[in-house]
């Protein structure tokens, strides 16, 4: 109901909408009021009313840039912007928020298959094996991979040179990496 508004809207939208102020409001109801009022809104805002082009916009913006980027949340703001820059009412959330995790686990999938695919049987079974075969301490080898340079001293650079060794032993990750954006690593989904 109208008068159950609180006072502070009311002159929020007073100065939002550059009113008048004491400008009443007044409801002006008929048959769709609600269709009256987005419209209405619409018109303010400067935006059409088209869902099927805001959607298909959103899908094209995902399919092209979840090739160099992989965080859901940098998708969406990419998808937002496009629709917004097409002049566009966005759609639900959920249009937004679905699509890039959809669409997302098909392109990982298929960058982790072309790694697999670009790698032998000697390869995968040895990289495999990295998280079973376990270091002095107990963790898996694969951290060995994740470790960073000590400071520098000749007994760190040593121990350094010897790690980045045994990982280029494990396989050309340049031939794995190839045709995958600079800097986009894909959440792998299963087993190589």
């Amino acid at each position: 109901m109208l008068e159950d508004v609180p006072e502070q809207v009311v002159e929020l939208v007073w100065r939002q909408m550059e009113l008048r102020e004491r400008t009443l409001p007044v409801y002006r109801g008929g048959p769709r009021p609600a269709e009256h009022h987005r419209g209405l809104v619409r018109k303010r805002a400067g935006v059409a009313y088209d869902q099927t082009e805001a959607r298909r916009i959103a899908q094209q913006t995902i399919r092209k840039e979840v090739a160099v980027k992989n965080r859901p949340a940098d998708l969406i703001t990419i998808e937002l912007e496009k629709v917004a820059e097409a002049g566009l009412e966005l759609p639900e959330f959920s249009t937004f928020d679905n699509r890039p995790s959809r669409i997302r686990t098909k392109v990982n999938a298929s960058i982790c298959a072309s790694f697999r695919n670009s790698m032998s049987p000697l390869q995968r079974t040895e990289l495999l094996q990295l998280l079973e075969a376990r270091e002095a301490d107990g963790t898996a080898q694969l951290n060995r991979l994740k470790k960073h340079a000590k400071g520098p001293s000749w007994s760190h650079f040593k121990n350094l040179t010897r790690r980045m060794e045994w990982s280029d032993g494990l396989g050309d990750s340049a031939v794995w990496m190839d045709g995958v954006a600079q800097g986009r690593s894909p959440t792998l989904p299963g087993r190589l």
